[in-house]
């Protein structure tokens, strides 16, 4: 059954889209500034950034290295979108079911997917609750298996020896592995490998020239990031590898792209390209479905004003300062990535970064804290000594 906040956001967010919003002038020159002063910390290898306002592309540069002694860092370098593909590939089924091709109310067991789970709990679970995470399993289920090399497939299997740690669709557990079984729905109700769907149903509507879903797309660049972790006991930033298994789960983990392909795609998710995302199939995506009181409390902590958190399909769905936001973060070893959006004012901002920090995760809220005219913070902690993370 669809939830009471789901069917409350399925009515009320078409009005809300229709009514007349404002916002402040984002100051390009102030932003500018913080991001070079970020740029000088030695934490930091090369950094992406691109701000949609008002459903244009007002701002998008590059900032340092590919790697050590390497290309600067354009609007063109590849960099690894990491679980901010999860919105993506959940965007994709929405899409996909508004056009019939199958039902988000249908159930796992209905399609020939490797995912079993505690209890069969395939036969009660449905891509609905596949895409938001509500399978009763324990966050993360066997990440560490994917990492050590072995296939997503026979990962999945083994999925149903787990203990549940709630009823299907009652509570909320981040997937990847689990969460990838959308692939061979994809696969077999249309045909098409994951990379040829998204390639032929939104990289080229779009003009996504960099996109790409696979290893050899990212690596086979001449311009792309190479991965940096930073080591807090040498206080040094050193160079990483490239880690190939989240690529094997590329609807959860696997898209790579340019910031300019990455600024296209958040016009999309703002409803501007609608012959590539339907608006019912946007409203579908973004739409809460179960309070994530973790994710609630670590953001709340860390950035005042954040006063709820949901997960929509793909989608993490904020509150802040009354405000809705849509929004995903990612991380991948050397690599991460955000986007952070208000869907009424089509205005929000996209990151790319190569190296393992979470400290430029604040430019979004100083971006949005502009947009709505609150006074000026130091979310990313510029001026502060505080551990990197």
């Amino acid at each position: 059954m669809k939830s009471f906040i789901h069917l409350v956001a399925r009515t009320i967010l078409p009005a809300v889209l229709t009514c007349a919003a404002t916002a402040d002038p984002i100051d390009y020159e102030y932003l500018e500034a913080r991001i070079d002063l970020l740029m000088e910390r030695d934490d930091m290898m090369g950094l992406a950034v691109a701000v949609v306002e008002d459903g244009e592309i007002r701002f998008e540069r590059g900032f340092g290295k590919t790697e050590e002694n390497g290309l600067s860092v354009d609007t063109d370098t590849l960099f690894r979108w990491a679980s901010v593909s999860k919105g993506l590939s959940a965007t994709l089924a929405a899409e996909l079911a508004s056009e019939g091709a199958f039902s988000l109310d249908s159930h796992i067991s209905d399609y020939k997917t490797s995912l079993r789970l505690p209890g069969f709990g395939e036969e009660k679970a449905s891509v609905r609750d596949l895409l938001s995470h509500r399978l009763g399993i324990v966050s993360n289920a066997y990440d560490n298996v994917l990492e050590s090399g072995r296939e997503p497939a026979d990962i999945r299997q083994t999925l149903g020896g787990l203990n549940l740690i709630c009823p299907v669709a009652e509570c909320h557990g981040y997937q990847n592995v689990a969460f990838d079984a959308i692939s061979e729905i994809f696969k077999e109700t249309t045909g098409l490998e994951f990379e040829a769907l998204a390639k032929s149903k939104v990289f080229e509507p779009l003009g996504m020239k960099t996109a790409t879903t696979t290893y050899t797309g990212f690596t086979g660049s001449k311009n792309y990031a190479r991965p940096y972790s930073w080591s807090s006991s040498s206080k040094k930033l050193y160079a990483s590898t490239i880690t190939m298994p989240y690529f094997r789960v590329a609807t959860a983990g696997g898209v790579s792209s340019s910031i300019h392909d990455l600024a296209l795609y958040l016009q999309a998710q703002m409803g501007l390209y609608p012959d590539v995302f339907r608006p019912d199939a946007l409203i579908e995506a973004h739409s809460p479905y179960v309070r994530t009181l973790r994710e609630e409390r670590g953001m709340g902590r860390r950035f005042e004003g954040v006063e709820r958190a949901d997960y929509a399909l793909g989608w993490r769905v904020y509150s802040y300062h009354g405000r809705t936001l849509i929004g995903h973060r990612g991380a991948v070893r050397g690599y991460r990535a955000l986007v952070f959006f208000d869907p009424e004012l089509k205005t929000g901002v996209v990151a790319l970064w190569n190296s393992g920090v979470s400290r430029p995760t604040g430019l979004q809220f100083e971006v949005m804290d502009m947009v709505y005219g609150l006074p000026k913070r130091d979310w990313m902690r510029l001026m502060t000594d505080e551990p990197r993370g």
